[in-house]
């Protein structure tokens, strides 16, 4: 089917409204705003050139698939972007934020979800986060649904026992911290 036929653009022009917006969350969660709109607009003009295998009945699925796989080949780019970055300055240190000392719950949310693997986060990020229903988020991993059910109960769980041990440790009057050992000192903290 061409865009050239006018039923065809409507039902793209369609397509592209629906979903815009939340392919758009999707991918900034992912890779930041910066990056979200070039993400989407590869997205969609690969709709474009295929839009005729496109299936009526999980566009959504097949949309979000395809946005995750251009996001895993932006995310393979930056990877080779920062290694060249790297040698080219020789050891530069590279500073990493630590979100640990923040008090706040979507940081903590986060954090915990960043501890888990990333088939756990991705599963919980599908459902959770994007609005896919079980059938969706599962032709979107290529999976069945049951295997995708089982995926998601396992991720739900890990998720809640960290959250859990990340409460009580936030929650303990009296923090443990490691003594500091300095050669021929004997120091305690």
């Amino acid at each position: 089917m061409e865009l050239n036929d006018a039923a065809a653009r409507r039902r793209f022009e369609g397509l592209f409204d629906a979903h815009y917006a939340e392919l758009t969350r999707f991918a900034a969660r992912r890779v930041g705003a910066d990056a979200a709109g070039d993400i989407v607009a590869h997205t969609f003009l690969i709709a474009w050139r295929r839009f005729a295998e496109l299936p009526p009945e999980h566009t959504r699925a097949w949309l979000y698939s395809t946005a995750r796989q251009v996001i895993a080949n932006e995310l393979r780019g930056r990877t080779r972007r920062e290694r060249l970055a790297a040698k080219a300055a020789a050891g530069g240190d590279v500073e990493v934020a630590d979100p640990s000392g923040q008090v706040d719950e979507q940081l903590r949310v986060r954090a915990v979800l960043a501890e888990l693997s990333p088939a756990d986060q991705e599963v919980l990020r599908l459902v959770e986060w994007d609005g896919l229903d079980v059938a969706e988020a599962a032709l979107v991993l290529r999976c069945t649904r049951t295997a995708l059910k089982v995926r998601l109960h396992r991720a739900r769980k890990r998720f809640a026992q960290r959250l859990l041990a990340s409460e009580e440790q936030d929650a303990s009057p009296i923090r443990r911290t490691r003594p500091t050992i300095v050669p021929g000192r004997s120091t305690t903290t």
